[in-house]
C-alpha cells in the first residue's frame, strides 16, 4: 500500500468506498448523504459508484430510521448511518442505548447489530446549545456500544473501516474542524485496532491524554513547552469505548504527571474518567495532582465573546503543565497567539467544514 497526502473528509469518504466495495451488503444512509455538499464532503460520489440501492438519502425521522438500519444490521447487512450533527443523534437515542447496545446481551450473544453511526461534532460559528456539544461521554457510558474518535486522516479511515467491519454497533465522532486538516494515507484497504491508543509526541515529563480535535490542541502545547524544557507526551485516545487503560496508566506512571483533555463537559466526562483510572491504577508513580481540562459545566454559547470564556485552548494546556511545576502562566501573546482572535472560528492551521 502506497500513502498519500490527502484530507480527513476525503479519508472518511476513501473508507466508506473501499468498505462498501469490499462487502456488497455494505450501505450508506443518512439525510444529505447523496446532495452536492455529501455531508462536507464525506460521500461525494458514492451514490454515482455504488448506485442509489446502497447510498440511501433519509427523511428527518432519526428515530425511526435508526430503527430500520438496525434491522437491517439483524438481517445480514452492514449499514452506516451519518449524522450531520451528534446533537440529532439524541433523537435517536431509545434505539441506539435499548436496541442497538443491548442486542446481543439480551439475545446471549446469538444476534449481533453491525450497525456505524457517525455523528460530526465540534463547535464554531455561533451554532450554540443545540448543534455544537461534544456527546462522548454520553455513548461511552452504554455497555453494548463501541465509540471512536479519529483525530488525523489515517486514523479516520482505519477506524472507520474497522468499525464498519466490527460485529458490534459502533459509534464514529468526527470533529468537524478537522475535515480539511491534511495527513498520509495508505490507498486501499487498511484497518486500526479498535481499544488501541496511539502515542502521538513521545516524552517524559508529562502525559497528556486527548481524543478528537484535543489531540492537536494538545499536540501544539506539548511544542510550546518544550520550549520551557517540559518533555510532554502525547496519548490520542483514538478509542473512547473500549478505553485502552494499558496505555494510559504505564505512560502516567513513567512521567508522573497526568492532564486530560477533553471538549466534553467536566463533570462526569471522559477527563474524569481518565483521571480515575490513573489515580486507581498509578497513584503511588504521580509526583502532582491530575488535572483535567474540559469546557464548564455549561452549554454552548452563541455569541463570540462568551464563547470565548468558554472553550479551553492551547494556552490553558500550557498553563496547566506549568502550574504542575510552580511556574507563572503565560499570556496568549507571550506563546506567539493572538490576544484578540476567537476561539469560535478556527485558525487557519485548523481550518474545517462549516
Amino acid at each position: 500500500m502506497s500513502a498519500r497526502t490527502i484530507t480527513y473528509a476525503e479519508a472518511l469518504r476513501e473508507g466508506t468506498a473501499v468498505a462498501m466495495a469490499a462487502d456488497p451488503s455494505t450501505f450508506l444512509m443518512g439525510l444529505g448523504v447523496p446532495d452536492p455538499k455529501a455531508i462536507f464532503g464525506t460521500t461525494t460520489g458514492l451514490q454515482a459508484q455504488f448506485g442509489a440501492e446502497r447510498v440511501l438519502d433519509m427523511p428527518t425521522a432519526e428515530n425511526g430510521m435508526t430503527g430500520v438500519a438496525i434491522g437491517a444490521a439483524l438481517v445480514g447487512k452492514r449499514p452506516i448511518m451519518v449524522h450531520q450533527r451528534v446533537d440529532f443523534t439524541l433523537l435517536a437515542l431509545d434505539q441506539i442505548a435499548n436496541s442497538a447496545a443491548k442486542w446481543s446481551t439480551m439475545f446471549n450473544g446469538q444476534g449481533s447489530v453491525p450497525l456505524t453511526i457517525r455523528m460530526i461534532m465540534g463547535r464554531g460559528w455561533g451554532q450554540g446549545p443545540q448543534h455544537s456539544q461534544n456527546l462522548q461521554a454520553t455513548y461511552g457510558h452504554f455497555p453494548g456500544l463501541k465509540v471512536v474518535m479519529p483525530s488525523t486522516p489515517h486514523d479516520a479511515k482505519g477506524l472507520l473501516i474497522a468499525a464498519i467491519e466490527d460485529n458490534n454497533p459502533t459509534i464514529v465522532l468526527e470533529h468537524r474542524w478537522l475535515g480539511n486538516t491534511i495527513g498520509a494515507v495508505p490507498e486501499g484497504h487498511y484497518s486500526i485496532e479498535l481499544g488501541k491508543a496511539r502515542i502521538a509526541r513521545s516524552g517524559n515529563d508529562v502525559t497528556l491524554a486527548a481524543s478528537g480535535y484535543s489531540t492537536l490542541e494538545s499536540l501544539r502545547a506539548a511544542d510550546l513547552l518544550a520550549q520551557d524544557g517540559i518533555d510532554c507526551e502525547v496519548i490520542d485516545l483514538r478509542t473512547i469505548k473500549p478505553l485502552d487503560s494499558a496505555t494510559i496508566v504505564a505512560s502516567a506512571a513513567r512521567t508522573g504527571r497526568f492532564v486530560a483533555v477533553d471538549s466534553g463537559w467536566k463533570t462526569f466526562g471522559i477527563a474524569g474518567e481518565l483521571i480515575a483510572l490513573v489515580s486507581e491504577n498509578a497513584f503511588g508513580s504521580l509526583k502532582t495532582a491530575p488535572v483535567r481540562i474540559t469546557p464548564p459545566d455549561a452549554y454552548v454559547p452563541t455569541t463570540q465573546s462568551l464563547a470565548n470564556a468558554f472553550y479551553p485552548s492551547t494556552t490553558t494546556i500550557v498553563n496547566a503543565v506549568r502550574a504542575m511545576y510552580g511556574l507563572a502562566p503565560k499570556t496568549d501573546l507571550e506563546l506567539g497567539f493572538d490576544p484578540d482572535r476567537l476561539l469560535d472560528v478556527p485558525d487557519a492551521s485548523f481550518r474545517g467544514p462549516f
